[in-house]
């Protein structure tokens, strides 16, 4: 039951930090191609 627990927030704590990565990596992309800020 603990060990279920411990995995669930450690996937969730991945999936947030994949997320929060991936939106940092497009933003860059985005700069890049258009010299601008991405829309919102």
């Amino acid at each position: 039951m603990v060990k279920r627990l411990v995995w669930s927030g450690l996937l969730a704590g991945v999936s947030a930090l994949s997320a929060i990565l991936a939106q940092r990596a497009a933003a860059m992309i985005w700069r890049r191609l258009f010299e601008e800020e991405p829309p919102e």
